[in-house]
C-alpha cells in the first residue's frame, strides 16, 4: 500500500532561491510526503501531477519561499521580554540575565521556546538555531511539538567572574560529558527536525581547554559549535591582556585553530580586516543580528564580510536583547543599517550596499549553510525538504508591487505570512499555528515568567510615576 501524501500548490509568484535565483511569476510546486519532488510553471505541473494528489491548492497570486532561517536565537530567555531594556551591558548581564537563566525550571525552558516558537513561526521560520539557553530536554519538546527545525544547544561554561552561585562552575570535561549526554538523547530525533550542537557561551566563560575540547568533540560527532564571537570592545581588550594577542577573540581563536568550518560565531561586531580575513578562509559562518546589534553592541562590518565570502546570515538574538523574535524585521534592519553604516564610516552613501536579493540570501540559503543544513533546506529545489512559507501580498503595508524582491525585504511584515509548512507539513495555515492553542500557551507563559522572575528577585524599576 502506497503511504505518500501529495500536496500541489500552484498558480503562485514563486521565490526559489536556487542557484539561479529564478523566480517563477505563475509557478507550482509538488510535494510528497517530507520532500519536493517537482517545480515549474503551474500549467505544466497540475497538468502532470494533479491526478495523482490528494491536496491541491490554488494561492491566487500568493507567493511562495523556502522557510526562513533564524540562526541566532535564545528561546530560553523568551519568557524574560522586557525585564532589560535601557540597561547597560554588565546590568543587563549580571541582573537581571543570569539572575533569570539561573532560576529556570526545565518546564520553564518548555513553556518559554513554545512561545517563542510561535513568534517564529508567525514570522515564516521553519528552522533556527538556538544560540545556547537553558535545559536542552525542555527546548526539544517544544520543537518536536511545535514540528519546527532546529539546531539546540546547551549554554556552557567553565570559568568567568560574577556568575550565579546556584549554577556551580562546571570542568570542562563535565561540560563536554553533558553535552555528548544531550547529543545521545535528543540528537535527530523529531523526525529528524532536531539536531544537537555543541556550545561556547563566550570567550570570558571558557578555558583553553574548553575551547580545544568542544572544537574537538564537534569534529567527532559531526557536528556544529555556536558562540557568542567579539560582540564588545572589552571581550577584545580581556582577550588581549589575559591570552596575549595583538587583537581580540578571532585572532585568538585562529592562532588555536578554533576557527573551523562547523563554527557558527554569533555578532562578530568587533572585527578588523585581518579578522575577517581568517573568518573567510577558515570556512566560518556569521549570524548577523542587526536590532541586537544596533541595541548595545554596535555596528557590524557585515559588507566587508560579504564581500571576502563569508557566509553571512540573520538571527534574532533573545528577547531581552531584542523583544522582537521576527526574522522579517530583520531583513528590513539588515539593509539599512548596513546602508547607514556606509555613511556612518566613510561620508558618502551608498545605497546599493547589502540589496535586497543579498538580504533574503542571508534569510535562506546563507541561512541554511550556516545550520549546516545546506543540502536539504534554505532553497526550493527537487530533493530538498519541503520547508516553505505563503505569502499575502495583497495588504496595505505591501500593494503595490512593482520590483517583488524588493518588496520581499522592505515592505513585507509578519502580518503578510499566510501558512507556513516544515518538513511536509503545514505547521501554521491561514495564519492559525497547527499544533499547540496560542491562547493557552500565552496563559501559561504569563504565570510562568512571573513566578521565574519572583525566584529570581528581578524587580522592574517603576518608569514615570506608574500607579
Amino acid at each position: 500500500m502506497n503511504n505518500s501524501r501529495f500536496i500541489i500548490l500552484h498558480n503562485a509568484l514563486m521565490v526559489t532561491m536556487d542557484d539561479e535565483l529564478r523566480v517563477f511569476r505563475n509557478g507550482g510546486i509538488v510535494i510528497e510526503n517530507d520532500r519536493i519532488i517537482a517545480i515549474g510553471q503551474s500549467l505544466d505541473i497540475v497538468t502532470e501531477f494533479s491526478s495523482n494528489s490528494h491536496d491541491v491548492i490554488d494561492l491566487h497570486g500568493q507567493f511562495i519561499l523556502p522557510g526562513l532561517i533564524n540562526t541566532h536565537v535564545h528561546t530560553s530567555q523568551q519568557l524574560a521580554r522586557g525585564i532589560a531594556d535601557d540597561v547597560d551591558l554588565l546590568t543587563w548581564l549580571h541582573h537581571r540575565i543570569w539572575p533569570y537563566e539561573s532560576n529556570m525550571t526545565e518546564h520553564d525552558s518548555y513553556i518559554s521556546t513554545l512561545l517563542c516558537g510561535i513568534e517564529l513561526i508567525h514570522s515564516g521560520v521553519t528552522c533556527f538555531a538556538e544560540a545556547g539557553g537553558q535545559h536542552v530536554s525542555g527546548m526539544a519538546r517544544a520543537v518536536e511539538l511545535l514540528g519546527l527545525r532546529a539546531c539546540l544547544t546547551e549554554s556552557i561554561m567553565d570559568s568567568g567572574n560574577g556568575l550565579p552561585s546556584s549554577w556551580g562552575i562546571r570542568t570542562a570535561d563535565e561540560c563536554i560529558l553533558f553535552q555528548k549526554e544531550l547529543h545521545k538523547k535528543h540528537n535527530n530525533t523529531a523526525d529528524g527536525r532536531i539536531r544537537i550542537w555543541l556550545g561556547i557561551r563566550q570567550i570570558m566563560n571558557s578555558t583553553d581547554r574548553l575551547l580545544f575540547e568542544t572544537r574537538d568533540t564537534a569534529k567527532e560527532l559531526k557536528t556544529g559549535i555556536h558562540m557568542h564571537v567579539a560582540e564588545i570592545p572589552f571581550e577584545n581588550q580581556l582577550v588581549m591582556q589575559t591570552r596575549e594577542v595583538e587583537h581580540g577573540t578571532v585572532t585568538y581563536l585562529e592562532k588555536i585553530k578554533f576557527l573551523t568550518s562547523n563554527l557558527l560565531a554569533a555578532h562578530s561586531v568587533w572585527v578588523n580586516e585581518n579578522e575577517i580575513g581568517y573568518l573567510s578562509n577558515s570556512g566560518v559562518k556569521v549570524s548577523h543580528c542587526p536590532a541586537a546589534a544596533m541595541r548595545m553592541l554596535g555596528f557590524a562590518p557585515i559588507k566587508e564580510m560579504l564581500d571576502a565570502n563569508v557566509c553571512v546570515s540573520l538571527g534574532t538574538d533573545g528577547a531581552p536583547s531584542n523583544n522582537r523574535m521576527s526574522i522579517v524585521d530583520e531583513m528590513y534592519l539588515a539593509s539599512l543599517i548596513n546602508k547607514g553604516r556606509e555613511v556612518y564610516s566613510n561620508g558618502t552613501t551608498d545605497p546599493t550596499a547589502l540589496p535586497a536579493e543579498t538580504i533574503l540570501k542571508m534569510a535562506t540559503i546563507n541561512g541554511a549553510k550556516a545550520v549546516l543544513w545546506e543540502n536539504d533546506i534554505g532553497s526550493l529545489e527537487v530533493g530538498k525538504k519541503a520547508d516553505l512559507i505563503v505569502i499575502n501580498p495583497s495588504s496595505w503595508s505591501m500593494v503595490p508591487i512593482h520590483d517583488c524582491i524588493s518588496s520581499l525585504v522592505y515592505c513585507l511584515r509578519s502580518e503578510n505570512i499566510e501558512s507556513v509548512m516544515c518538513n511536509g507539513r503545514w505547521i501554521m495555515k491561514n495564519q492559525k499555528v497547527m499544533n499547540v492553542d496560542e491562547a493557552k500557551i500565552i496563559s501559561m507563559a504569563k504565570q510562568a515568567s512571573g513566578e521565574l522572575l519572583k525566584r529570581a528577585g528581578i524587580q522592574i524599576p517603576n518608569r514615570m510615576n506608574l500607579i
